[in-house]
């Protein structure tokens, strides 16, 4: 068994919006995903760190889930990303999922799950810096509740995050996500989002006891990151 991550498949399988005309390294990223998802085994858990389908429903993200599902090994771990527009309660996403026979994909939304004595912990996160207005302030919240909710879950194990948007960067600190991560002890926090001439910004290695990591899928080369064996 191992713990892999990986962040923004941005997959369009059933939708009209493939990422390859976007270059930088996109092209062909479906078969790059296969081959990168070639060290992971059936009985390892893969994190997906959001933005996982171009689907405007669960319906249209159909073929989605059926090849990371089904396509690709392991286990996977669910998180909301700012294009998973399918996303919906956790009860119809486990009933779709369910009907539809994607056995082996998990939401992990105001919870945690476990590998072993780990929790891993986590939820989509905020820009609300740069979002802003009053609405985008009541997501920012109630993002950290769900977060706090998730850590609070894990209890006294050990923990890992997983959020979508990075809660720092060059140039850009979220206090009240790093605050709560220092608080709850977590161990490593992994994130995606960024993309291309952004992978710069990334914050990578250890601040304040935490180790931070992208996991863009552009930025990994469409290989999971091995996290623990």
């Amino acid at each position: 068994m191992a713990l892999y991550a990986i962040g923004d498949t941005h997959l369009s399988l059933g939708a009209d919006k493939p990422m390859d005309v976007f270059g930088g390294g996109w092209e062909g990223y479906v078969d790059k995903l296969r081959d990168g998802f070639a060290p992971v085994a059936d009985t390892d858990s893969v994190v997906l760190c959001g933005d996982l389908s171009w689907g405007m429903s669960l319906e249209e993200a159909r073929d989605d889930f059926a090849f990371l599902n089904s396509e690709l090994p392991g286990e996977k771990w669910l998180i909301k990303g700012n294009h998973d527009y399918w996303w919906n309660t956790a009860a119809k996403m486990d009933r779709f999922f369910q009907s539809n026979g994607f056995t082996r994909l998990h939401i992990l939304h105001n919870d945690c799950a476990l590998y072993g004595s780990v929790a891993l912990c986590g939820t989509r996160g905020w820009f609300f810096e740069e979002n802003g207005g009053p609405q985008s302030e009541k997501v920012f919240r109630r993002e950290l509740i769900r977060l706090e909710t998730s850590l609070k879950a894990a209890g006294d194990r050990e923990k890992l995050c997983f959020l979508h948007y990075p809660p720092l960067y060059r140039g850009y600190r979220c206090q009240e996500i790093i605050d709560l991560l220092g608080q709850y002890r977590v161990t490593a926090c992994y994130y995606g989002h960024l993309h291309g001439p952004s992978h710069r910004l990334a914050i990578e290695g250890e601040q304040d006891g935490v180790g931070y990591h992208l996991v863009s899928a552009d930025f990994v080369g469409f290989c999971p990151k091995k996290i623990l064996e």
